[in-house]
């Protein structure tokens, strides 16, 4: 973990907040990084993110129409922070008023085997209003996260079939 990430842990005790989900695919990293950087498909077969705009390239600016499991929708604007192929994806989305409430989704694949990897989708939220969203709002996102992954799980190995 890089040091910089070590100090914000430190320095914000009370600012922060961890939704991570997992889950084994019978596919490629290939096939994984496929489907989930497709984008233009999400509608298709994502119960959470329902469509996203943009490219999978670093500095991109996505718009992300999601439906949350309790039935909450909302559009937001990230940015796309990282992008490592067949390996990880990332991007940060942030509130109107900067340091009120920040989140940085991480999509990470791991090959276990051939053509079995570990997929880890996870999203970590920052600022000040951190403190004031509740369990009902961590319960709302871990299922949401938990549809999607079964979701992509379903289409990744039909798509290596």
């Amino acid at each position: 973990m890089p040091r910089k990430y070590k100090q914000l842990i430190q320095y914000s005790k009370y600012k922060l907040k961890e939704i991570r989900t997992e889950i084994d695919i019978k596919a490629s990293p290939e096939k994984a990084w496929e489907v989930l950087t497709d984008f233009n498909n999400f509608p298709n077969w994502n119960p959470f993110i329902r469509q996203i705009s943009g490219t999978p390239t670093v500095g991109t600016k996505l718009k992300i129409k999601l439906h949350t499991s309790s039935g909450k929708s909302r559009t937001y604007q990230p940015i796309i922070t990282k992008v490592e192929p067949t390996r990880e994806l990332r991007w940060i989305g942030k509130s109107f008023i900067p340091g009120i409430f920040n989140g940085e989704r991480i999509f990470t694949i791991a090959p276990l085997q051939t053509n079995h990897i570990h997929f880890v989708h996870m999203e970590i939220f920052t600022g000040l209003g951190v403190a004031l969203v509740g369990s009902r709002f961590d319960k709302d996102v871990y299922q949401s996260f938990v549809k999607m992954n079964d979701a992509f799980k379903e289409k990744v190995e039909q798509a290596s079939s």
